[in-house]
């Protein structure tokens, strides 16, 4: 499974983005896909999760501002990100899991900064 992330860039505080991770295989098979970030300095640290069900989940810090999406037709996962503030630079990561595979995408920068 090979994921490749998109769409990231910069922003002024306040701003959004949409990113992107196109994935190799059927988005509908993988148990859950998630988005990471990792600031300047320090861990990678989990943003967003969006399970096969469809249900999500959010770090507390982008509860609100970000939402977590998918396009099954498209095998595509997204991360729209909203009232963008400089804490969320970082590059992005999405993550693909099932029992059997656990997959990374390569990562997009992400900077917020007037």
């Amino acid at each position: 499974v090979q994921l490749q992330a998109s769409g990231g860039g910069l922003v002024q505080p306040g701003g959004s983005l949409r990113l992107s991770c196109a994935t190799s295989g059927r988005i509908s098979s993988f148990t859950y896909m998630s988005w990471y970030r990792q600031a300047p300095g320090k861990e990678r640290a989990w943003v967003a999760t969006l399970y096969k069900s469809g249900d999500t989940k959010y770090a507390d810090s982008v509860e609100g501002r970000f939402t977590i999406s998918r396009d099954n037709s498209k095998n595509t996962l997204y991360l729209q990100l909203n009232s963008l503030q400089p804490e969320d630079t970082g590059v992005y990561y999405c993550k693909a899991w099932t029992s059997r595979v656990t997959a990374w995408g390569q990562g997009t920068q992400v900077t917020v900064s007037s």
